[in-house]
């Protein structure tokens, strides 16, 4: 493993006035999107436009039961738990990450999560390179607020997102892993 330290630094580059800070304030910010997937509330805090294409920041609000089935993506995603607890399957192997914790899903690995709790989970979810929080404005459904779960879906309601889903993966680098 190389020492960063040992090689060479470039030097770092001006400025670049054209770009703005990004301040997300998810629960009083009326303006930022709260999306309902699978049913979960994902507020979209920064995109990859405000981060000039590096990466995408997810608040994520996941009630007991909750958390999207087992999928894989060519990008790497981290979680942040910021409250409550999830049980996570990485690679077929379980763990609970809880309050406090970071993990760091690698790229193309397969993985899941559930609140397998009783109280609501809240994770940040950080994917890099971004395109994950665009997806989610494709297949999610708009609610008021960041803890507003979505409507539950109709067994009808429920195929539709998942063929919808399953057709959009392709242009968003993202395999589900359903049965």
């Amino acid at each position: 493993m190389t020492n960063v330290s040992e090689a060479p630094m470039p030097p770092l580059p001006p400025d670049d006035p054209n770009r703005h800070l990004t301040v997300a304030r998810p629960n009083q910010d009326e303006t930022l999107p709260h999306l309902g997937l699978v049913g979960d509330t994902y507020t979209i805090l920064v995109t990859g436009n405000d981060t000039d294409g590096k990466y995408t920041l997810i608040d994520m609000h996941v009630p007991p039961g909750g958390g999207p089935p087992p999928h894989r993506h060519d990008f790497e995603e981290m979680f942040s738990v910021l409250e409550g607890e999830v049980e996570v399957t990485f690679r077929g192997e379980k763990l609970v990450a809880k309050a406090g914790e970071t993990i760091n899903v690698p790229a193309n690995a397969p993985h899941a999560f559930r609140n397998a709790a009783t109280e609501p989970a809240r994770l940040l979810c950080m994917c890099t390179p971004p395109g994950q929080e665009e997806f989610f404005a494709e297949v999610g459904i708009p609610v008021d607020a960041r803890t507003e779960p979505p409507a539950p879906l109709t067994p009808e309601a429920r195929d539709a997102f998942i063929a919808k889903s399953k057709k959009l993966t392709p242009k968003y680098r993202t395999e589900l892993l359903l049965p």
